[in-house]
C-alpha cells in the first residue's frame, strides 16, 4: 500500500433538504482495489459515489487523486479530475440520438481533443473490449439493457480513467442480462483496474471484492474483507443473508 490512494475522501459531509444524507464519512482507494458499499436503500451509496466524481459537492470534506487535493471551483481541475474517474450509472446515461459508436467517440473528440481518426479506432477498441464490436452502428433504443450498459462502460474507459465508480451497475436489467455486465467487470478487476462499486450481486462482490464497506444512515458501520464480514454477528452479513435469500444467491 503506498502512502497516498489514488482516490481518496476525508470527512465528507452532505445534507439534502435538511437531512444529512452522508455523516463524515472517509475512504481511500489504492492501485487494484476493488472495493464493494454494501447497506440499504437510502443508506448514501449513490450520494457517495457522486461526491467522489464531483457531480455533487460536499457541504465537508476533502477528495484526492493520487495524493494531491482536489479544488472543484476550478473549472479545469474539476474536469481534469473527471476524465480520470470514470462513473456507470445505474441507468446507462447514454446519448439516445447518438448510435453507441458515437456514444464512445464523441468525448474522446470533444474533451481528449483526439482526430476524428484517432477517436474512431479508440471508440471500435473499446466496443470489442466489451464484447459489442457489431452493435457499433446501433442506437441506444435498438440495444438491450445489458448491452447499454457496456457501452457505458466502453465510453468511460476510452477516457482513460484511474479510477472506475459503478453505482448499482446491474440493477436495470433483467436477470439474464446482468450476467454479461458482471462478467465485463469481473474482466476489468481482473487487469488491474481501481473500481468502487455499490451493488446487491453479494456472490459476485465476495468473489472478488478486496473489501466490503457496509453503508447505513450515511456512514459506513462495517468495512473489512468478505471473509471477515460474512461471517454471523455483522450488520453486513444479516442484510447481505436477506438479499441472498430473495435471489437465491449463495454469497462465497
Amino acid at each position: 500500500m503506498t502512502d497516498s490512494p489514488i482516490l481518496g475522501a476525508a470527512n465528507i459531509t452532505k445534507r439534502l433538504g435538511g437531512k444529512t444524507i452522508l455523516d463524515n464519512v472517509s475512504l481511500r482507494l489504492d492501485k487494484g482495489d476493488l472495493k464493494v458499499l454494501i447497506g440499504p436503500s437510502g443508506g448514501g451509496k449513490s450520494t457517495l459515489l457522486q461526491c467522489l466524481n464531483l457531480l455533487i459537492l460536499p457541504e465537508k470534506g476533502q477528495i484526492s487523486l493520487e495524493g494531491r487535493d482536489i479544488h472543484p471551483r476550478n473549472k479545469r481541475e474539476l474536469s481534469s479530475f473527471r476524465q480520470q474517474v470514470g462513473m456507470i450509472f445505474q441507468d446507462f446515461n447514454l446519448f439516445d440520438h447518438l448510435s453507441a459508436f458515437e456514444n464512445v467517440r464523441i468525448a474522446l473528440i470533444k474533451v481528449k481533443k483526439l482526430s476524428r481518426r484517432a477517436a474512431s479506432e479508440r471508440a471500435e477498441q473499446e466496443l470489442a473490449r466489451v464484447g459489442l464490436s457489431d452493435k457499433g452502428g446501433l442506437y441506444p433504443a435498438q440495444l438491450s439493457g445489458g448491452q447499454k450498459q457496456r457501452v457505458a462502460v466502453a465510453r468511460a474507459l476510452a477516457m482513460d480513467p484511474k479510477v472506475m465508480l459503478l453505482d448499482e451497475p446491474t440493477s436495470a436489467l433483467d436477470p439474464e442480462l446482468i450476467g454479461e455486465v458482471l462478467a465485463v467487470i469481473k474482466d476489468l478487476s481482473l487487469a488491474g483496474m481501481t473500481m468502487l462499486m455499490a451493488t446487491h450481486q453479494v456472490g459476485f462482490s465476495a468473489q472478488l471484492a478486496d473489501e466490503f464497506m457496509f453503508m447505513d444512515q450515511g456512514r459506513i458501520v462495517e468495512q473489512g474483507s468478505p471473509k471477515e464480514l460474512l461471517v454471523p454477528g455483522t450488520r453486513t452479513q444479516a442484510f447481505c443473508s436477506k438479499i441472498t435469500e430473495l435471489a437465491g444467491e449463495v454469497p462465497g
